[in-house]
């Protein structure tokens, strides 16, 4: 191994630890909790080594919500790929959203709540992006209904789950209706 292929590995590693200790302390105490001067002293190196790898916060939530979107898109398949029909993978794609939501709040709000830098529906949408979106369209293209464009109406859906999602977090909706509202977006919105 070349001494700069084991730099790069080093600056990787320092980058995933940046990532993963602003993740782990976002979900702790909430993304105020989450400062440069925190992350430095929690990873053990100086406030610079961390600006060397992110101009700062913003930067940093980009970083966890690209690893978010990653992690989401990998869910939604595996909870769509292991249902036995169109309705089962539709309604199984919902509670994993919801599911991967309730367990991620930190990681969620990178992803849909803050701003991270990231550009949405655009060209230059980074590639997890546009993957989480495609592993939600993926499923949800069957059951569009005839003569509606499936990309809009998986953003229609996806807006109903990320309705259904900062509600229930906000203590909006009770959460014991969680599984009913599934079963009602899943019967009256999805053509199944």
């Amino acid at each position: 191994m070349s001494v700069q292929e084991r730099k790069e590995r080093e600056r990787a590693g320092r980058e995933r630890l940046i990532v993963a200790t602003a993740r782990e302390l976002a979900e702790q105490q909430g993304w105020d909790a989450v400062t440069t001067r925190r992350l430095a002293e929690r990873i053990e190196y100086s406030q610079p080594v961390l600006y060397s790898h992110f101009r700062g916060k913003r930067e940093i939530i980009g970083a966890v919500a690209l690893e978010g979107a990653t992690e989401m898109a990998a869910a939604l398949r595996a909870a769509a790929s292991a249902a036995d029909d169109t309705r089962a993978r539709v309604t199984a794609l919902a509670r994993a959203y919801l599911d991967f939501a309730e367990r991620n709040p930190a990681v969620y709000d990178a992803m849909f709540q803050l701003d991270g830098g990231l550009a949405f529906a655009h060209e230059d949408t980074p590639e997890p992006l546009k993957d989480a979106f495609a592993a939600l369209l993926e499923t949800l293209a069957e059951v569009a209904g005839d003569g509606v464009h499936p990309g809009l109406f998986t953003e229609l859906f996806w807006a109903a789950l990320h309705g259904l999602a900062t509600l229930t977090r906000a203590r909006r909706l009770p959460p014991q209706d969680t599984e009913r509202r599934v079963e009602l977006l899943v019967d009256r919105l999805a053509v199944v």
